[in-house]
Protein backbone atom coordinates (compact mmCIF):
# COMPACT_ATOMS: atom_id res chain seq x y z
CA UNK A 1 0.00 0.00 0.00
CA UNK A 2 1.17 3.54 -0.72
CA UNK A 3 2.81 5.08 2.39
CA UNK A 4 1.06 8.44 1.82
CA UNK A 5 -2.35 6.76 1.75
CA UNK A 6 -1.56 4.89 4.98
CA UNK A 7 -0.59 8.15 6.72
CA UNK A 8 -3.69 9.87 5.35
CA UNK A 9 -5.91 7.04 6.58
CA UNK A 10 -4.34 7.36 10.04
CA UNK A 11 -5.07 11.11 9.98
CA UNK A 12 -8.68 10.35 9.02
CA UNK A 13 -8.93 7.86 11.89
CA UNK A 14 -7.68 10.49 14.35
CA UNK A 15 -10.16 13.06 13.04
CA UNK A 16 -12.89 10.46 13.45
CA UNK A 17 -11.90 10.19 17.12
CA UNK A 18 -12.45 13.93 17.50
CA UNK A 19 -8.82 15.00 17.28
CA UNK A 20 -7.47 17.87 15.18
CA UNK A 21 -4.77 16.88 12.71
CA UNK A 22 -2.36 19.10 10.81
CA UNK A 23 -1.60 17.57 7.45
CA UNK A 24 0.66 18.65 4.55
CA UNK A 25 -0.86 19.29 1.14
CA UNK A 26 0.75 19.16 -2.28
CA UNK A 27 -0.18 20.44 -5.68
CA UNK A 28 -1.71 23.64 -6.99
CA UNK A 29 -5.39 22.71 -7.02
CA UNK A 30 -6.26 25.08 -4.16
CA UNK A 31 -4.27 28.13 -5.27
CA UNK A 32 -4.35 30.93 -4.27
CA UNK A 33 -5.98 30.06 -0.92
CA UNK A 34 -3.82 27.04 0.01
CA UNK A 35 -0.28 26.72 -1.35
CA UNK A 36 0.68 23.09 -1.78
CA UNK A 37 4.16 22.16 -0.65
CA UNK A 38 4.46 25.31 1.48
CA UNK A 39 1.41 25.14 3.71
CA UNK A 40 -0.41 22.54 5.76
CA UNK A 41 -4.07 22.23 6.62
CA UNK A 42 -5.73 21.61 9.97
CA UNK A 43 -8.40 18.91 9.72
CA UNK A 44 -11.37 18.51 12.04
CA UNK A 45 -14.47 16.37 12.20
CA UNK A 46 -16.86 17.44 9.42
CA UNK A 47 -19.91 18.05 11.63
CA UNK A 48 -21.74 20.63 9.49
CA UNK A 49 -21.00 21.19 5.83
CA UNK A 50 -22.08 23.99 3.52
CA UNK A 51 -21.15 25.56 0.22
CA UNK A 52 -17.77 27.24 0.54
CA UNK A 53 -16.30 24.79 3.04
CA UNK A 54 -12.98 23.14 2.21
CA UNK A 55 -13.00 19.41 2.85
CA UNK A 56 -10.90 16.29 2.60
CA UNK A 57 -13.04 13.82 0.66
CA UNK A 58 -12.87 10.50 -1.14
CA UNK A 59 -14.08 11.38 -4.65
CA UNK A 60 -15.13 9.52 -7.74
CA UNK A 61 -14.48 6.28 -5.84
CA UNK A 62 -10.73 6.47 -6.43
CA UNK A 63 -8.81 9.26 -4.64
CA UNK A 64 -8.67 11.80 -1.84
CA UNK A 65 -8.78 15.55 -2.52
CA UNK A 66 -8.78 18.72 -0.48
CA UNK A 67 -11.26 20.89 -2.39
CA UNK A 68 -14.05 23.38 -1.82
CA UNK A 69 -17.74 22.45 -1.80
CA UNK A 70 -19.49 24.29 -4.64
CA UNK A 71 -22.88 22.51 -4.59
CA UNK A 72 -24.84 20.72 -1.87
CA UNK A 73 -27.81 18.72 -3.18
CA UNK A 74 -29.25 16.61 -0.40
CA UNK A 75 -26.61 14.02 0.47
CA UNK A 76 -24.57 14.71 -2.69
CA UNK A 77 -21.72 17.24 -2.99
CA UNK A 78 -19.90 18.77 -5.91
CA UNK A 79 -16.33 19.86 -5.20
CA UNK A 80 -13.80 21.91 -7.11
CA UNK A 81 -10.30 23.06 -6.33
CA UNK A 82 -9.84 26.83 -6.21
CA UNK A 83 -6.85 26.48 -8.54
CA UNK A 84 -8.77 24.41 -11.09
CA UNK A 85 -10.25 26.14 -14.10
CA UNK A 86 -12.53 23.25 -15.08
CA UNK A 87 -13.55 19.84 -13.86
CA UNK A 88 -15.35 18.93 -10.67
CA UNK A 89 -15.52 15.96 -8.34
CA UNK A 90 -18.61 14.38 -6.88
CA UNK A 91 -19.10 12.54 -3.62
CA UNK A 92 -21.62 11.90 -0.88
CA UNK A 93 -21.62 13.51 2.56
CA UNK A 94 -20.34 10.18 3.90
CA UNK A 95 -17.27 10.45 1.66
CA UNK A 96 -16.18 13.66 3.42
CA UNK A 97 -13.57 12.57 5.94
CA UNK A 98 -12.61 15.97 7.40
CA UNK A 99 -13.23 19.68 7.18
CA UNK A 100 -10.28 22.02 6.73
CA UNK A 101 -10.52 24.77 9.34
CA UNK A 102 -7.12 26.43 9.23
CA UNK A 103 -4.14 26.82 6.94
CA UNK A 104 -0.77 26.60 8.70
CA UNK A 105 2.25 28.29 7.13
CA UNK A 106 5.92 27.26 7.41
CA UNK A 107 6.35 29.39 10.55
CA UNK A 108 3.45 27.62 12.27
CA UNK A 109 1.02 30.56 11.98
CA UNK A 110 -2.61 29.42 11.67
CA UNK A 111 -5.16 31.22 9.46
CA UNK A 112 -8.88 30.53 10.00
CA UNK A 113 -10.45 29.81 6.59
CA UNK A 114 -13.94 31.06 7.36
CA UNK A 115 -13.65 34.71 8.34
CA UNK A 116 -16.17 36.93 6.54
CA UNK A 117 -13.34 38.31 4.37
CA UNK A 118 -12.06 34.85 3.37
CA UNK A 119 -15.60 33.63 2.59
CA UNK A 120 -16.16 36.72 0.44
CA UNK A 121 -12.83 36.22 -1.35
CA UNK A 122 -13.63 32.55 -2.05
CA UNK A 123 -17.08 33.43 -3.38
CA UNK A 124 -15.62 36.16 -5.61
CA UNK A 125 -12.95 33.74 -6.82
CA UNK A 126 -15.68 31.25 -7.78
CA UNK A 127 -17.44 33.86 -9.92
CA UNK A 128 -14.14 34.76 -11.59
CA UNK A 129 -13.96 31.24 -13.04
CA UNK A 130 -14.11 32.47 -16.67
CA UNK A 131 -10.85 34.41 -16.18
CA UNK A 132 -9.36 32.34 -13.37
CA UNK A 133 -6.74 30.74 -15.59
CA UNK A 134 -5.30 34.15 -16.49
CA UNK A 135 -5.30 35.27 -12.85
CA UNK A 136 -3.57 32.04 -11.81
CA UNK A 137 -0.93 32.51 -14.53
CA UNK A 138 -0.20 35.99 -13.17
CA UNK A 139 -0.14 34.64 -9.62
CA UNK A 140 2.37 31.95 -10.58
CA UNK A 141 4.60 34.54 -12.25
CA UNK A 142 4.58 36.78 -9.17
CA UNK A 143 4.94 34.02 -6.57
Amino acid sequence: MNKDITILEEAIRLVGEGRKVIFPVNGASMLPFIIGGRERVELENPAELRVGDVVLAWVDGCRYVVHRIIVVAGNRLVLQGDGNTHGVERCSMDDVKAKVTHVVDMQGRRRWLYTPWRRFAARLWYYLKPIRRYLLAIYRLIC
